[in-house]
């Protein structure tokens, strides 16, 4: 089992930054690869960016590319959300997930954290 909590989320006024955190518990050392999905109410979750276990490789959601980026530190077992430039339709929960294959597929993570609201807005 792996646990996973979010923190780091709140309030940002368009064009700010928000840096959001997850940090995993449990069989850490399982080689996963770490995803971050957002969901705003009545719409479906969706993909924002995964990071592969070395960090060697990652992919963001176009609507996200060249603004967020995902970082990891193995050691600590903790996985990060750089947001800049953010907009109103950034307005989400955002979940932390960590699975075995990188995968913009939400089916592909078993281990989800509970989710930590970012709010953007002036």
């Amino acid at each position: 089992q792996v646990q996973l909590v979010e923190s780091g989320g709140g309030l940002a006024q368009p064009g700010g930054s928000l840096r959001l955190s997850c940090v995993a518990s449990g069989r850490t050392s399982i080689r996963v690869t770490m995803g971050w999905f957002r969901q705003v109410p009545g719409k479906e979750r969706e993909f924002v960016g995964y990071i592969t276990y070395n960090g060697g490789s990652t992919k963001y959601a176009d609507s996200v590319k060249g603004r967020f980026t995902i970082s990891r530190d193995n050691a600590k077992n903790v996985v990060y959300l750089q947001m800049n430039s953010l907009k109103p339709e950034d307005t989400a929960v955002y979940y932390c997930a960590a699975g075995t294959y990188a995968s913009n597929s939400q089916d592909a993570y078993y281990y989800w954290g509970h989710g930590t609201q970012v709010t953007v807005s002036s």
